[in-house]
């Protein structure tokens, strides 16, 4: 059977667990060649088991491996860059440190990927990038998040100029911006906390339907943005939070 995104060559960030895993496994389900990277090589190598996923161990905030490895790759069809931290905390809690790291990881590491991978797809005249954002960002106000909410709408802001500089050279840029899904790095997150049971209510809470999304349902929308279904979509957020922003 053909497969939804048939012989499309995609690089995604943070595939190693999480959202970026459930992308990676989802696109090579639907016919894709997925090369996954991530920093942890221990993580990534289970991917090796999904037909059509290689696997390369990168660290985006780093530009010189980010150029090694687009010299690798004859051809770029779909980049997702999904590679984030969430800080916890307001403003008073952010140390210049937590700022810069944020901003590095959050937001520069998706200005180098760009970058680094857009030559290619100029000289192809076609192109696709997902940057991972969140309601956490110019959307909506959320407590604590204040280096992370500012970082994600500053991918929003990434995401539409790179939409709008380049629409006529046949290259569209999407953002997904996600509510509360339920990954490692959220379950981390929650043991951090002085009283994990009551951050953990604290998270449900915010979700109305009662529960938080899972991985899997947020690669469903990476599938439909990697796709020639969505060919007349470009400059937007997509939000996946179970009506949490209402």
């Amino acid at each position: 059977t053909m497969g939804r995104l048939d012989g499309k060559i995609i690089l995604l960030s943070a595939a190693a667990q999480g959202i970026g895993r459930a992308a990676a496994i989802a696109f090579s389900k639907e016919g894709a060649k997925v090369i996954a990277t991530d920093i942890n090589e221990s993580k990534l190598q289970e991917l090796g088991k999904y037909p059509g996923i290689q696997i390369r161990v990168l660290d985006v905030t780093k530009k010189e491996q980010i150029e090694n490895l687009a010299k690798e790759i004859e051809k770029i069809d779909v980049l997702c860059n999904i590679a984030g931290f969430v800080h916890h905390g307001t403003i008073l809690e952010c140390e210049e440190q937590d700022w810069d790291f944020t901003m590095n990881l959050n937001v520069r590491s998706m200005y180098l990927m760009i970058k680094t991978t857009f030559l290619q797809m100029l000289k192809q005249k076609s192109g696709n990038i997902i940057n991972m954002s969140s309601v956490a960002s110019s959307i909506k106000g959320v407590v604590n998040r204040c280096v992370y909410s500012t970082s994600k709408a500053a991918v929003i802001g990434l995401t539409k100029a790179v939409a709008a500089d380049f629409i006529e050279q046949g290259i569209r840029c999407n953002c997904i911006c996600p509510g509360t899904v339920d990954t490692p790095s959220l379950q981390e997150r929650i043991q951090a906390r002085p009283n994990p049971e009551q951050a953990l209510k604290d998270f449900l809470a915010r979700q109305k339907t009662g529960r938080m999304a899972t991985a899997e349902e947020v690669a469903h929308l990476f599938v439909y943005l990697a796709s020639d279904e969505s060919a007349y979509v470009t400059g937007n957020e997509l939000i996946i939070d179970g009506g949490w922003s209402l």
